[in-house]
């Protein structure tokens, strides 16, 4: 969560609301992506 604060800030930097709605969509897709690139791969041993 750090991270996603430092690289993204804890405001919306919009104004108006289409922007504001931009700018989160964009927000949590970077945060998923960081999500992903940190979650193990998992693979079951035959």
């Amino acid at each position: 969560m750090a991270r996603y604060k430092r690289i993204l800030g804890n405001q919306l930097r919009a104004r108006m609301l289409p922007g504001q709605q931009a700018e989160a969509t964009i927000g949590i897709t970077i945060l998923n992506r960081m999500i992903d690139q940190s979650r193990p791969n998992s693979v079951r041993p035959t």
